[in-house]
């Protein structure tokens, strides 16, 4: 009965494009489309059914580790027409299932609006580029998009590291190695200190989720590899000041130097629902310039918003600046930028400005000495 059901709810989810499915006992399944929780016209779920659809998805050591631990993550394929992220986990005794779709054809940048500074950034030689947004923010999109542009160009060795894999990459001009942590490797940081064994060329690791590492990540891109790399933070000035924090202090000063001179740049990312039906992404980009890493090792990235606001030139954007395009673009609506503004106030204020014919002058930047 459950391979039959879950089968169903998987081709549904694809046909109609949800990004998510969700499980939990004592409601009928739940489909995420286009950002928004809807509940399917079914029978509701109980225990047996959960366990039943649990089953029937979930390899063994994850049942095992789901029995240990109370939850366990896997990534799945669904014959040719997706793969899927999975999240078990129990809740008030009760298994609890979320499914994540990931699609197969990867995008290009230009598709997903990722603007020319970013593909211009990846094909540096060497040094750190991080992707950064909340949960669901379409990050390993954006990661997915750019090693595919990277296998399609550049005979180079790929290494990615992955909690688990998500996409799945060919060989195409590239030589591609994909390692899941838990089933290839015990852990990221270990993870990349074998790449650099490996002669690898560019290594992307799913997640900078400890001091180790952001560590191991920092030494690889010292060493002239190009390092990919996610994190959860907001915006580009936060992502730089997240890393430096995650050291004791003692070694920061020390991290600041090495984050000068490795790090190439910052996508901030965030998706919001389109007018008229799916969504967009809004972008906001930081790139690396000598003036920028000056701030990184001098401890003033606080002044980093005012520099990315004067570097559109190098194809620097801030967030508001980005959803403030959208909304006059008629792409978003105002609460939608409102909500995911980093400054609120200010982008209403030059809306309202906007809309009175006062012209559209970016918001100063107030230097304030890194109180954010």
């Amino acid at each position: 009965m459950a391979t039959v059901l879950i089968d169903k709810l998987l081709q549904a989810a694809i046909k109609q494009g949800v990004s998510d499915i969700h499980i939990v006992v004592g409601q009928p399944p739940v489909f995420r489309l286009h950002g928004r929780m809807r509940k399917l016209d079914t029978k509701t779920l109980d225990a047996a059914d959960a366990v039943g659809l649990m089953k029937s998805i979930t390899p063994e050591r994850c049942q095992r580790e789901l029995q240990e631990t109370g939850s366990a993550d896997f990534g799945f394929a669904f014959g040719e027409l997706a793969r899927f992220r999975v999240s078990v986990f129990k809740q008030r005794g009760f298994i609890s299932m979320v499914l994540r779709q990931i699609p197969n054809d990867k995008l290009t940048p230009e598709q997903l609006g990722l603007p020319e500074s970013v593909v211009k950034m990846v094909h540096r030689p060497r040094g750190l580029f991080l992707v950064t947004g909340p949960t669901g923010s379409g990050k390993s999109t954006t990661l997915a998009s750019l090693i595919n542009l990277l296998n399609e160009t550049v005979d180079h060795h790929i290494i990615t590291i992955e909690d688990p894999i998500e996409f799945y990459h060919d060989h195409k001009e590239s030589t591609i190695n994909q390692r899941e942590v838990g089933v290839d490797v015990p852990s990221f940081s270990e993870a990349i200190r074998r790449a650099l064994r490996q002669d690898p060329d560019v290594i992307l690791v799913g997640e900078l989720r400890d001091l180790e590492t952001i560590e191991a990540a920092i030494s690889a891109a010292e060493t002239g590899h190009v390092v990919f790399g996610t994190l959860h933070t907001n915006s580009a000035q936060g992502t730089v000041n997240r890393i430096i924090d995650a050291f004791p202090g003692n070694l920061q000063d020390q991290i600041r130097t090495q984050l000068a001179s490795t790090l190439i740049g910052v996508v901030a990312q965030t998706l919001l629902p389109k007018i008229g039906g799916g969504r967009v992404a809004a972008y906001e980009i930081l790139v690396v310039t000598p003036g920028i890493a000056n701030l990184i090792r001098e401890n003033k990235t606080f002044r980093i918003n005012s520099a990315m606001q004067t570097g559109a030139k190098f194809g620097m954007q801030l967030m508001d600046d980005t959803l403030f395009n959208l909304w006059r673009d008629e792409l978003i609506t105002v609460e939608d930028a409102l909500g995911k503004a980093h400054r609120p106030d200010d982008l209403a204020k030059r809306i309202v400005q906007f809309r009175h014919g006062e012209g559209d002058a970016p918001i100063p930047i107030p230097e304030d000495n890194g109180k954010h």
